[in-house]
């Protein structure tokens, strides 16, 4: 009866030297054992295994049964699987190949992809996971562990994380060209207030930067908002003129460059803010997300859109 819990590598090396260099002397020496200790282990995966695995010749020299033979081809399967899984884990170790979840604010989708398929093509085997949405979803992302690291705004209180900044994140009010207050000039808050602003959900961090400004530009005056969603409607609904919109400059590059929008010069406007890329204090970088940290360092912010002059 086969005693397969019993067997272990240590026996199954042994024979492998007795194999490659033909008696237990070679072999225990090629193991840095004894001979005696090599028997041993022989005898015991022979008594495992029910069988004979070695015949000794009368001029001394062993050689396989034809049991033995087949243990032997099992065993450099054995060994070449371990070496194929320690090459696997080395790579996990430093980075080479695994998993890394990335949480990115909405306003961040227009660098984002760039960014992560650069980071791909250097590095091929590690397979990443993009997640989109806005501040609270992604503070809650970090918060939950959803996510490894993340790409947003003003770092958030809890929980307490470590912060790199990338670049700068410039917000700007836009209009329709052709608009009454696309003077060039900064306009008075007056006139200003009297617009209509298309602006994101709550949750929104340009939303809340946005009503700080104009909190503090109109001393309290109340303002029109209406609530359009998402920073792709918001541009298309500027462009019909349905009101005016404070936006991150990031997201509206493209439109300023061509002339489907202006900007609206405002005192303390643009507003420049940090990108950052961080993650939980609490929860050690793994191998693969120190890698795209440092990829993404690198880059010294060369990813982001660039407003015109």
């Amino acid at each position: 009866m086969i005693n397969e819990s019993a067997i272990s590598l240590k026996q199954l090396r042994a024979l492998v030297a007795i194999n490659e260099h033909g008696s237990l002397t070679a072999a225990a020496e090629s193991l840095g054992l004894t001979p005696p200790a090599v028997s041993t282990q022989l005898k015991l995966l022979e008594e495992n295994l029910g069988t004979r695995l070695v015949m000794r010749g009368n001029d001394g020299k062993t050689s396989l049964t034809t049991a033995g033979q087949e243990v032997l081809r099992s065993t450099q399967q054995i060994e070449s699987t371990l070496t194929n899984c320690y090459e696997k884990v080395k790579s996990i170790r430093l980075g080479k190949v695994g998993y890394i979840a990335i949480g990115v604010v909405s306003t961040g989708k227009y660098f984002a992809p760039r960014l992560v398929a650069g980071f791909q093509r250097a590095n091929p085997e590690i397979q990443v996971g993009l997640r989109i949405g806005n501040r609270e979803e992604i503070i809650s992302q970090v918060m939950d562990g959803a996510v490894d690291v993340a790409i947003m705004g003003r770092p958030p209180r809890a929980p307490v994380v470590t912060a790199e900044i990338l670049g700068p994140h410039p917000h700007v009010i836009i209009a329709p060209p052709g608009h009454r207050l696309a003077t060039g000039r900064d306009v008075s808050p007056d006139d200003l207030l009297e617009e209509t602003f298309l602006t994101r959900e709550p949750g929104s961090g340009t939303r809340i930067l946005m009503e700080r400004l104009l909190d503090r530009l109109g001393e309290g005056r109340p303002y029109k908002t209406v609530s359009v969603g998402t920073n792709e409607t918001i541009k298309q609904a500027v462009m019909a003129e349905l009101g005016i919109a404070f936006i991150s400059g990031h997201t509206v590059a493209h439109e300023l460059e061509d002339g489907r929008l202006v900007q609206i010069k405002a005192p303390g406007v643009p507003i420049t803010r940090q990108w950052f890329l961080m993650h939980r204090r609490d929860m050690p970088l793994t191998a693969v997300t120190e890698k795209f940290r440092q990829f993404i360092v690198e880059q010294k912010g060369s990813y982001l859109p660039k407003l015109p002059e």
